[in-house]
C-alpha cells in the first residue's frame, strides 16, 4: 500500500541529501591507466580536506591505497593539473600537490616515497617513462618571480646521481600529451601558443628520432591552425592515432604509411576539452580494435571500432556518464555513471556486459528521490537549437498543490568551454528533493555538438549564453513546467559570469548564486594565470584593443541594473579567478541596500575541494534561498 504524500510549497521539502551526504557519497574518480596487470586510478576524498590518493587493483584482485598521509596526487600544471602518475617496472612515479615534485615509490616494498626533483619552480604533469634513456618525459611547467611561466617538455633523470631537469622540447606557450612508440624511438606530443585554446587550434608535433635530445622534429597536423588535435596515441603495431575535429566533429583520426585519414566519420564528438592534462576517450584493446567513448547530444556512449571494417559497434549498457578510458585485460575500462548511478569504475565488453571493479560511493538514497534528467532541446535567438537538462522536483514523501508551479534554478555550467551531461549530480538532486526544479544548460559555446556549436561564444560571452539561459527558462514556462516569476540562476568560474551578466542585464530572475564568479572581465584579462590569460581573446576580443567590449560587458560597471539578492562564494587561495571580484561586487550590492551574503574560505582556491567547505557552500546557498523566497521547512 502506498503512503499519501504529504502537502508542503515547492522549495520547503524536507530531504534526507544532505550537503554531508554528498560529500561522503561522491568521492572523485580519475586518470585510469593499466600498467600489466595492474589498474590504477585516482580518488579524491573530500573528508580527507582534499587529499587525491593513487589506488590499484592488483593481478590478485586486491584493491589498496598506495600513497601513505600526508602524500597526495595533484599537480597544478595550468592551475587545473591532471594525470601526474605513471608506472614503470614496479616503480610508480608521481607527482604530490604540496610540493610538486616528481616522487618515486616502491611498490614491491614498505617504504616511504622518494623525492627525484628538488624543491623548486617547477610543476609536473603528464609524466611518461623513457627507459632507454632512463628518464621521465613530462609537460613542465616553471614559474619565475616577475614573468609569465615557462612551459615545456622535460626530461628528469632517473640515474641516483643526476636531479637535472633539462627542457627537451621548447619554444610554445603550452605541451600536452608527450608519448612514446612502442619501440621508444619516436616521440609525439601536442602543443598551442596564445591567444588559442586548446580546444581551438592545437598542433600534433613527432620527433622521429629520440635519444637524449630529439631529431627529426616536424609539425603532422594543425599546421594551418584551423583544428583542435586530442590525445594522440600509438597503436600496438606503431601507429600514430590522434582526435581532430577538422570535420567539425571530434573524430579519430591515424597516419599510416604516411597518409593521414578519419578512421570513422561521425556526428559524434570523441573527445572533451583539455581542461587537464592527461584525459583519455579511447585506448587500443589489440592492434585491431579501439575501445572508446563518445557523446551525442550530453549523453555519452561506449563502443568499439574494428579497424580492419571500419565498423563502429555500440556496447548497450546502463551508464550514460564517461571519461578516463584505458585497456584493462582485454575491455574497455573507465569511469561511468548514471542518472542515478555514482560515478565507479567498471569494465566493459560487447559479450559479458559491464562489470563494476570499484565503486566508491554506496548510495544510500532511495531511487524514487531522484530526479531523472529529461533531455530538450529549444530555439534561442536568432533560431540557434540549444540544448539542456530538465529535471523536475521530486520526493517520495511530498508533493506540492496541484496549482503551484515549482521555482527553478537554472545551472551554467563552468568553462564556459564545457558541458553538462545527464550522470548523477547530488549537487543537483539536493535541490530536487527539496522541491525545485533545475535546468542545466548546454548554452553556445558547449563541448560535445561539434566545433561550430562550440564556437558559438567566439565574441559573444555574456551575450548568447544569457540569451540561452532566458530562453531556457520561456521554453520551460510556455510548458507549465516552472514559475517564471521564481526563477534563480547560480554557477561557478565562468559559469558565475553568466550569472552575474545576467542579473546585470537582464529582469528574469529573482535572486543568484555566483561560485567564484567574475564580475570584472578588465581585472580577469589583467590578473589571472598564464594558461588562462588570452582566453578572453576569442570569447570578447582582443585586451587592450577593445577594452570598450570588456567595459561594456562587465557586470561590475553595470550594477546599477543588478536589483536582486545575490550570495557570492569563494576561495581566498584562488588564482584563477581572484577574490577581489567577489569583493567588488558585494560592495557595490551592499552601497545599493540590496540583500547580499559574502562566505569565503581561507584554504580553499579555485572550487571546494574540503568537505567542511563544501557543506558550508551549500547550506548557505539554501539558507539564502530560504530567506530570499520566504520558504518554510526542514533543511
Amino acid at each position: 500500500m502506498s503512503q499519501e504524500k504529504l502537502t508542503k510549497p515547492y522549495g520547503s521539502w524536507p530531504s534526507s541529501i544532505s550537503a554531508e551526504l554528498i560529500t561522503r557519497a561522491a568521492p572523485g574518480i580519475s586518470s585510469v591507466q593499466c600498467h600489466s596487470e595492474t589498474l590504477f586510478w585516482v580518488e579524491s576524498r573530500p573528508w580527507e580536506a582534499g587529499r587525491s590518493v593513487i589506488m590499484c587493483k592488483r593481478a590478485d584482485g586486491t584493491i589498496s591505497d598506495l600513497l601513505p598521509e600526508p602524500f597526495s596526487h595533484n599537480s597544478k600544471v595550468h592551475e587545473y593539473g591532471g594525470t601526474a602518475y605513471t608506472v614503470a617496472g614496479n616503480i610508480l612515479y608521481f607527482v604530490n600537490g604540496p610540493d610538486q615534485r616528481i616522487y618515486a615509490l616502491d611498490l614491491n616494498m614498505k617504504s616511504m616515497p622518494v623525492a627525484l626533483t628538488p624543491l623548486g619552480p617547477w610543476r609536473f604533469a603528464d609524466l611518461i617513462v623513457d627507459t632507454r634513456n632512463e628518464r621521465i618525459i613530462a609537460v613542465c611547467e616553471k614559474h619565475g618571480e616577475s614573468h609569465e611561466p615557462e612551459n615545456y617538455l622535460a626530461s628528469v633523470s632517473l640515474c641516483n646521481d643526476n636531479t637535472d631537469i633539462e627542457p627537451i622540447a621548447w619554444g610554445a606557450d603550452f605541451y600536452a600529451y608527450p608519448r612514446l612508440s612502442p619501440d621508444q624511438k619516436e616521440l609525439c606530443w601536442i602543443q598551442w601558443d596564445h591567444p588559442h585554446m586548446p580546444w581551438d587550434n592545437t598542433q600534433l608535433y613527432l620527433a622521429s628520432n629520440v635519444s637524449e635530445t630529439l631529431a627529426d622534429v616536424s609539425v603532422i597536423a594543425g599546421e594551418n591552425l584551423d583544428e583542435a588535435i586530442f590525445q594522440p596515441q600509438w597503436s600496438p603495431d606503431g601507429e600514430l592515432y590522434f582526435v581532430s575535429d577538422s570535420n567539425n566533429w571530434w573524430n579519430i583520426c591515424r597516419f599510416t604509411q604516411g597518409n593521414r585519414e578519419t578512421v570513422i566519420e561521425a556526428s559524434s564528438e570523441f573527445a572533451t576539452p583539455l581542461w587537464q592534462l592527461g584525459m583519455s576517450t579511447y585506448c587500443f584493446l589489440n592492434a585491431q580494435t579501439i575501445g572508446c567513448i563518445w557523446t551525442n547530444d550530453g549523453v555519452w556512449h561506449t563502443g568499439t571500432i574494428d579497424l580492419s571494417s571500419g565498423h563502429l559497434v555500440p556496447f548497450d549498457c546502463n551508464y550514460t556518464s564517461m571519461s578516463s578510458v584505458c585497456s584493462y585485460q582485454g575491455a574497455l575500462c573507465m569511469v561511468a555513471g548514471a542518472a542515478t548511478i555514482p560515478g565507479e569504475l567498471v569494465s566493459i565488453d560487447q559479450l559479458s556486459g559491464s562489470t563494476v571493479i570499484y565503486a566508491p560511493a554506496s548510495l544510500s538514497v532511495d531511487t524514487k528521490e531522484l530526479s531523472q534528467p529529461q533531455s530538450i532541446l529549444f530555439s534561442s535567438a536568432e533560431n540557434a537549437q540549444v540544448h539542456a537538462f530538465f529535471y523536475p522536483p521530486i520526493s517520495a514523501h511530498y508533493c506540492a498543490e496541484e496549482s503551484e508551479l515549482p521555482l527553478v534554478i537554472a545551472m551554467c555550467h563552468g568553462g564556459p568551454t564545457g558541458a553538462t551531461d545527464s550522470g548523477l549530480n547530488l549537487k543537483v538532486q539536493y535541490w530536487t528533493n527539496r522541491g525545485f526544479a533545475v535546468v542545466d544548460i548546454n548554452y553556445r559555446g558547449s563541448t560535445g555538438f561539434g566545433r561550430d556549436y562550440r564556437q558559438g561564444l567566439v565574441n559573444a560571452w555574456g551575450v548568447a549564453d544569457v540569451e540561452d539561459t532566458q530562453y531556457a527558462l520561456s521554453h520551460l514556462a510556455k510548458k507549465g513546467k516552472i514559475d517564471a516569476d521564481r526563477c534563480i540562476i547560480r554557477g561557478g568560474s565562468a559559469g558565475g559570469y553568466t550569472v552575474l551578466s545576467a542579473l546585470t542585464f537582464t529582469d528574469t530572475f529573482k535572486a543568484g548564486a555566483s561560485l567564484y564568479g567574475i564580475g570584472d572581465l578588465e581585472t580577469l584579462a589583467t590578473d589571472t594565470h598564464k594558461f588562462e590569460s588570452r582566453y578572453l581573446d576569442s570569447l570578447i576580443g582582443p585586451y587592450p584593443e577593445r577594452k570598450d567590449i570588456y567595459k561594456a560587458r562587465s557586470p561590475i560597471h553595470h550594477a546599477e541594473g543588478l536589483n536582486c539578492p545575490v550570495i557570492f562564494l569563494q576561495g581566498l587561495e584562488d588564482k584563477v579567478v581572484p577574490p577581489n571580484q567577489a569583493e567588488m561586487m558585494v560592495d557595490i550590492l551592499q552601497d545599493k541596500g540590496i540583500k547580499v551574503a559574502h562566505v569565503t574560505f581561507a584554504d580553499e582556491g579555485h572550487g571546494f575541494r574540503k568537505a567542511a567547505n563544501i557543506i558550508r557552500a551549500m547550506e548557505s546557498e539554501l539558507s539564502f534561498y530560504k530567506e530570499v523566497f520566504n520558504l518554510a521547512g526542514a533543511p
